[in-house]
């Protein structure tokens, strides 16, 4: 079984910074993917950034303000949230491709979410 714990949210003004990490832990997997996703009140989850081994990948929405970067030794991804706005008030979610090394089944996870909350 694998967790995913998120840190790292929290109020800003517009135009601040935060920086969330979420870190895996567990035994017996290999992280395939990892992506931090957003739920707005009253709005559908969304993909905010997408990394692999080898590729990123932004909504339109964050592209030249938020960096997804991970540390493979750490099993940890971090999204580096700047020239943030109040329409990026959401709760925050990692997500986790993760291979089962014992069945080699591929699986999801999902962390519990961290809030963000930009004030004007």
């Amino acid at each position: 079984q694998v967790q995913l714990v998120e840190s790292g949210g929290g109020l800003v003004q517009a135009g601040g910074s935060l920086r969330l990490s979420c870190a895996a832990s567990g035994t017996g997997f290999i992280i395939n993917a990892m992506a931090w996703y957003r739920q707005a009140p009253g709005k559908q989850r969304e993909l905010v950034a997408h990394i692999t081994k080898g590729s990123t990948n932004y909504a339109d929405s964050v592209k030249g303000r938020f960096t997804i970067s991970r540390d493979n030794a750490k099993n940890t991804v971090y999204l580096q949230m700047n020239t943030l706005k109040q329409e990026d008030t959401a709760v925050y979610y990692c997500n986790a491709d993760i291979i089962d090394v014992v069945n080699w089944n591929r699986n999801n996870y999902w962390g519990q979410g961290t809030q963000v909350t930009v004030s004007s």
